[in-house]
């Protein structure tokens, strides 16, 4: 008598199971680690598993080819810009390596670029004609307390001369007048002419108002006993008869105290055709962790940054006009910690969530509101739960941007605290009375997630870790997905790398998402190993490109005009729910203000789809744009690329 395949079966699963035990008896604790990742890989590889949770793909660049990524950029051409500068390392920095890459994640070619200056935390946003402009960077990076060796501070430089302004050279040598201690700057700077003042009823001469300004200086040898306890004046070197006297410094405590990262003025437009950085004018302040956000005109806003000397900027605001290339200060002054999350509304106004990733005081610019640009005016809402956690939380505009439904995700205290917070926030700003409410937990608290928008309108929210930069091995490798409609989270597959610090996430025209950095302060529980940047890219998979069709788009034009049509071949166009037109990320330090998903009025007809972009150029700002057609069950289409002039 033949055996039946189930008995086959049934004795083969018993004697696979007697090996699986005697094993056990010989190594439990190695068989069940080996059985249990081996059985994960498998779950996770399935095909319905994937259908359901997406997959996630790590992508690893030949070795001369890796940086430490910092900023990422989709380009119109649908290749990712890459910029590292000197990727957080001192030896960079002082060998003055800069590196950026372009990535084309269709061939899974990589090439790098050269880079101009050190754009380490710079800023950086997409243009209407599809250039990056890129602002700010690193002049100097930071030291600790522990690592200042020579005493040191800021100098405050005054020119009381009407007549001309005074240039000081770099090692210029002031001699305090009360405490005879000599200090070196570390930079040149130049002190404006003095302004007079005239009565202006009578145009009699008053006085005159001297040109200041600051310069961070350094005693020329290394020891405690160079520091100064108390304000002091100081004569400078090199100069004699009236520039001595009109020309002086004045310090407070000049000591061995920690020195910020120092910015640096320098911008430019990378162009994605050319795949070159092309020089335009430096802003007027130095900006180290500068936000980018388009304006209504088309014009851009550089906000916030530490200056050439370390301190936060003052709330000198600036504006660059893409047609003269040049940058122009605002009518007024407004103060945000660095890398602010502030997005265009369709009044023209800003919406300042109180994401931040960083530096400021704990009490400066830290309210959430809306702000006119124009007048200054803003107006503060109300509601924010945890709004002590708010550095290092993630700001996004929920789809469709029409909208103005914005998600704030995590977020942790002030500096290197521990706080972190589990919270979501939303706020609906088309509302009577608008103010935040809250959303969906999370499953632990998380500063640094990395947030992207989908087309099908739901949002991809992964990683970040519990504490400040992944301390204690607190990296949270998890990764969901939220429906703005029934304000839900649905857990996903795990990524498979940690990221926090440096981490950043960006929708490919494919419906793909792509992450990259990660920069770690340890590598332990016990914070006893240094960190290691990361320097793998890895793709997710969603669950809607593991069906077994979707629709397409092709043939159609490359402009279309606000409140113009515009007309694509479609396969399947009768299945076509929803049209989104989605504004490319430009995405660093937890700050993405360019994303964006715009619905699109649509009609069909055959294998024809016809599409009209809305009017209002503060919901649709000129530039490019990915156009994905997406059907019923929410399966999009490959991007289509547009440009709205």
């Amino acid at each position: 008598m033949t055996d039946s395949a189930g008995g086959r079966r049934a004795r083969r699963l018993a004697i696979g199971t007697a090996v699986m035990l005697v094993l056990a008896g010989t190594n439990g604790p190695w068989l069940y680690r080996f059985g249990t990742e081996r059985y994960h890989e498998y779950k996770i590889n399935r095909p319905g598993y994937k259908a359901v949770n997406g997959h996630w793909d790590v992508v690893e660049f030949p070795k001369e080819y890796r940086q430490d990524t910092i900023h990422a950029v989709l380009l119109h051409t649908g290749k990712v810009l890459l910029v590292a500068g000197s990727g957080n390392n001192q030896d960079n920095f002082d060998a003055k390596r800069f590196d950026s890459r372009i990535w084309d994640p269709v061939k899974g070619t990589v090439k790098k670029v050269p880079t101009p200056a050190d754009l380490f935390c710079t800023g950086h946003t997409q243009l209407a004609d599809g250039d990056i402009l890129i602002a700010g960077g690193t002049k100097r990076y930071e030291r600790l307390k522990g690592d200042v060796k020579k005493a040191g501070g800021v100098m405050i430089l005054y020119n009381e001369n009407p007549d001309k302004p005074m240039t000081l050279p770099e090692g210029t040598r002031f001699t305090g007048k009360g405490n005879g201690k000599v200090f070196l700057s570390d930079d040149s700077v130049l002190i404006p002419r003095a302004t007079k003042v005239f009565d202006r009823k009578t145009g009699r001469f008053l006085r005159n108002n001297p040109g200041y300004a600051r310069v961070v200086v350094e005693a020329p040898k290394e020891g405690t006993r160079y520091e100064t306890g108390t304000q002091d004046g100081y004569r400078i070197g090199g100069l004699t008869g009236a520039d001595a006297r009109n020309t002086y410094g004045i310090a407070n405590k000049l000591g061995m105290d920690k020195r910020d990262f120092e910015g640096i003025r320098d911008a430019y437009e990378f162009d994605p055709v050319a795949e070159r950085y092309i020089k335009v004018d430096p802003m007027n302040e130095a900006r180290w962790y500068p936000t980018l956000t388009t304006l209504s005109d088309g014009r851009v806003l550089g906000v916030s940054g530490l200056d050439d000397i370390g301190q936060l900027v003052p709330g000198r605001n600036e504006v660059f006009d893409p047609a003269t290339k040049t940058w122009t200060y605002t009518r007024h002054k407004r103060q945000f910690p660095t890398y602010p999350a502030l997005f265009l509304l369709q009044n023209g106004k800003l919406f300042y969530s109180g994401s931040n990733a960083g530096y400021g005081p704990d009490d400066v610019g830290r309210d959430p509101g809306i702000w006119d640009v124009a007048t200054n005016r803003f107006t503060r809402l109300a509601g924010l739960r945890d709004p002590d956690r708010m550095e290092t939380s993630g700001t996004v505009l929920l789809p469709p941007a029409q909208d103005e439904r914005f998600l704030v995700v995590g977020g942790g205290g002030v500096g290197e605290s521990r706080l972190s917070t589990n919270r979501t926030r939303l706020i609906d700003l088309k509302a009577a009375e608008p103010r935040f409410v809250d959303g969906p937990r999370l499953a632990k608290g998380t500063r640094y997630p990395q947030i992207s928008v989908l087309p099908d309108d739901s949002v991809l929210v992964s990683g970040g870790s519990e504490d400040y930069r992944g301390r204690g091995d607190s990296d949270i490798h998890q990764a969901r997905i939220y429906d703005p409609a029934s304000n839900s989270f649905r857990r996903v597959a795990d990524p498979l790398v940690g990221r926090d610090y440096h981490a950043g996430s960006i929708l490919l025209p494919d419906g793909r998402v792509m992450f990259f950095g990660s920069n770690p302060l340890f590598a332990d529980k016990a914070d006893s190993r240094p960190g290691v940047f990361e320097q793998r890219i890895e793709i997710y998979t969603p669950p809607y490109l593991y069906r077994d069709s979707r629709p397409s788009l092709s043939d159609g034009p490359r402009t279309i005009a606000r409140g113009g049509t515009g007309t694509f071949t479609a396969r399947r166009a009768s299945a076509v729910r929803k049209v989104r037109l989605v504004r490319p990320s430009a995405t660093t330090h937890v700050t993405d203000v360019d994303q964006r998903s715009v619905a699109l009025d649509f009609t069909t007809s055959g294998d024809r789809i016809t599409v009209t972009v809305p009017e209002n150029r503060n919901l649709v700002p000129s530039g490019w744009y990915m156009v994905f057609a997406v059907d019923g069950r929410g399966t999009p289409s490959t991007a289509r690329w547009v440009k709205v002039p």
